[in-house]
Formats: C-alpha cells, sequence, structure tokens
C-alpha cells in the first residue's frame, strides 16, 4: 500500500484536499469560538476582532514570503511544516491559554502558529495539483477548491453538533480532535510524489521577469476581484439574514454563510466534472454575469426571502473565480513558478480582506445600510468580466 501511494498521482491530489480542509478549519473553528473566549477569558471586543486580523494579517505576510523561501526548503518539507504549525496552533488553543499567565497571549501566540500553517498551504496546495500529470487542469483545480468549502461546512455543522452533544465547555477536546486532520495528512504528504511546479522544457521566470509581465498584473487584479467578490457577501450574509428575516443566530448562519458555502462548493466540484464541455474563461463570464445579477437581487429584492436567495446564489457564481484564475495563469504564464502563486494567494488574500471592508464602510457611511455597501461591491465581479474579455484578446479561450 505505501508503495502504491509513492508512485500515485491521485494520492498527492488526495493529499491535497485534505490540505485545503485544513485551512478551512484554522480558518473557521475559532469564529465559532469567539464569544466562548471572551466569557472565559474576560476578553474584550476589541481583542477578539484582534484574532481574526492577526491571522489573515499572518496569512499575507507568508504569502509575500513564500515567493522567496519555499524553493529553497523545498514543497515536501514546506507543506509538512504548514500542517505541523497547523496541528500545534489547534492543539496550543486548548492548551497555552491555561498555561501562560496571559491567556489572551496564549491565543495569539496559536493564531500566529496555524496562520502560518494555513499561509504555506494556501501558497503550495494549488501548484503542487497543478504539476500532477492529470489531463483536466481545470477540472482538478475546480474540484480541488471545492474542499475548502467542504471544510468550512464541516466545521460549522460537526462542531454545532459536538456542542450540542458534549456541550461548549469541552471546546478544548474539539479542538484537538481537529487537529488529527492536519498530524495525519503530514505523513500523507512525506509518502505521495511531488512533480516539478515549473516543467523541464518550460524557461522559470524570475521574480524580476514576472512583475514585468502585463498578462500577470491582469490576473493579479483578477485575483484580487475573486477574493473580494466571494468574501463581500459570504461575510455579510449571516448579518443580511438575521436583520432581514429577523432569525435567530443559529438560523442565520446556515441561511447565510452555510448556504453560500454549499452552493460555492456544489459550483466548484460540479464545474470539476464539466470542464471538458464548457470552455474555463467563458464559464467564468457566465458567473461573473450571474454574481452581478446576484448582487442586484441582494441589494434591490422586493422581500427578504429574495434578497436571501441572492446571498445563497452568490455562493454558486463566486465559486470558480479563484480556482479558475489560477488555471488561467499557469496556462498563460507557465513558468511562473513559486513566485506567482505565493503573489496570486496574496492578491486573493487582499480581495478577501478588502470585499467584506468595501460593503462595511460603505453600508456604515450610509446609516448602516447592507445594501449601498452590496451596490457598490458589484464593482469587483464586474472587473472580473472585464478583465476575462481582455484575456480573451491576449490568450487562446
Amino acid at each position: 500500500m505505501t508503495e502504491k501511494i509513492r508512485k500515485s498521482y491521485e494520492h498527492t491530489i488526495y493529499a491535497c484536499y485534505i490540505g485545503y480542509i485544513t485551512q478551512a478549519i484554522v480558518n473557521n473553528l475559532a469564529p465559532l469560538l469567539f464569544l466562548t473566549f471572551a466569557s472565559e477569558f474576560s476578553l474584550t471586543l476589541e481583542k477578539i476582532t484582534l484574532i481574526t486580523t492577526i491571522n489573515f494579517t499572518v496569512q499575507l505576510c507568508v504569502d509575500l514570503l513564500s515567493a522567496k523561501f519555499i524553493d529553497g526548503i523545498g514543497y515536501r518539507r514546506s507543506v509538512i511544516i504548514a500542517h505541523i504549525c497547523s496541528a500545534a496552533g489547534l492543539i496550543g488553543i486548548a492548551l497555552l491559554p491555561d498555561v501562560l499567565p496571559n491567556a489572551y497571549a496564549g491565543l495569539l501566540i496559536c493564531v500566529v502558529l496555524y496562520a502560518i500553517g494555513g499561509g504555506i498551504i494556501e501558497v503550495l496546495i494549488s501548484p503542487i495539483v497543478e504539476a500532477c500529470p492529470t489531463e483536466k487542469k481545470e477540472a482538478a483545480m475546480s474540484l480541488l477548491h471545492s474542499f475548502y468549502c467542504w471544510g468550512h461546512l464541516a466545521v460549522v455543522l460537526v462542531s454545532t453538533l459536538f456542542f450540542s452533544l458534549a456541550g461548549i465547555r469541552n471546546w478544548r477536546i474539539l479542538s484537538c480532535l481537529w487537529a488529527v486532520i492536519p498530524l495525519a495528512n503530514c505523513f500523507y504528504f512525506a509518502l505521495v510524489p511531488i512533480f516539478p511546479i515549473v516543467a523541464a522544457e518550460e524557461e522559470k521566470l524570475s521574480l524580476k521577469g514576472l512583475l514585468g509581465q502585463k498578462t500577470f498584473w491582469l490576473i493579479f487584479v483578477l485575483m484580487i476581484c475573486a477574493g473580494a467578490s466571494e468574501q463581500g457577501m459570504s461575510q455579510w450574509a449571516s448579518a443580511y439574514a438575521e436583520a432581514g428575516l429577523h432569525v435567530s443566530k443559529t438560523v442565520g448562519d446556515i441561511l447565510g454563510p452555510c448556504a453560500f458555502a454549499l452552493l460555492m462548493g456544489i459550483a466548484r466540484a460540479w464545474y470539476g466534472k464539466k470542464s471538458d464541455r464548457i470552455p474555463l474563461k467563458k464559464m467564468m463570464l457566465l458567473c461573473g454575469a450571474l454574481c452581478v445579477a446576484c448582487y442586484v437581487t441582494a441589494a434591490f429584492a422586493p422581500i427578504p426571502v429574495l434578497g436571501l436567495a441572492g446571498c445563497a446564489v452568490c455562493g454558486f457564481s463566486v465559486g470558480i473565480f479563484w480556482p479558475g484564475t489560477f488555471s488561467v495563469a499557469a496556462r498563460a504564464l507557465p513558468g511562473g513558478g513559486t513566485a506567482m502563486y505565493a503573489l496570486m494567494a496574496l492578491a486573493g488574500d487582499i480581495g478577501c480582506a478588502s470585499g467584506p471592508t468595501v460593503v462595511g464602510l460603505t453600508a456604515s457611511a450610509f446609516g448602516g445600510n447592507l445594501k449601498v455597501g452590496l451596490v457598490l461591491a458589484m464593482v469587483f465581479p464586474v472587473l472580473i468580466i472585464l478583465g476575462i474579455s481582455r484575456l480573451r484578446e491576449e490568450t487562446s479561450p
């Protein structure tokens, strides 16, 4: 069995699926415990907010630095280190706050640890799959990214079930149980084959050469817009559900972000099956138009349920943006290597941060009206449509 794992690229792809589930765990478990942290460790709202800020700031820094250090360390060692950091952070959350004199410092140390792991995973997993000798690259990439969605759903639903059965007081046990996944994946990645990211017949672009490519900057902007289109709606879906339908927090989370994540995962898995029938760029153009329609529906729907449907279907429309942009980049700039994937991850994270910020600040400026924020956020899918149209002119569809 071990020998089969060492020779089969399919096992490489399976390990990458688990890698994205790991990233979903480290990004989405702590937010479920924010109120628990606040009560147990006497933390203010500002301190709780800082947990998320530090998580994504560290991931941004890792994205930026990865272009320099990953090639030197090697992909296998780097991805194993990423999973070790992720597991250490998850286990540490259960232990360090009770061991250290300052519980909040213990929390932040663990956040930094698993953010390092999540950042490296984000940079490495896509190029590792792209390098596998698969015939349908777009399909493999789309299906890969669907596992972040399934991981997100699993974290919310399994954790909610655990809390219902064992009680929220046992959250430390849950955190350690989730850590088993990245720990097991360390051993998996130690065995699976990892193929060269830049093919031998391709000339590898230097960082300077990459930054001098106009196509790269167009793809960089596309990646920002992909993250912003996704998170601009996702981060506000729960609040929209509660404010529009006046439902409980639990129901709002299920109807809002859970429905969004489910449809986003379905879109990625579905395109993974249909990629040979629908060209990638055509699919991205269609999804861009659907995304604009979803933002319009959410903002202007005459009844709340219709607006909520717009939020949910938006998950389907944005599903292809992130993996599709990675595939477009791999085809347009085959010599981009680690630097290109690291900078694309950086662009995606910038988009994930800027999308919700645009919605929130705009809504705040108009008296807390989320609909106005969503209207302005339509600029992101519109830019994706324009950018893909420009790429269709420069490269083959």
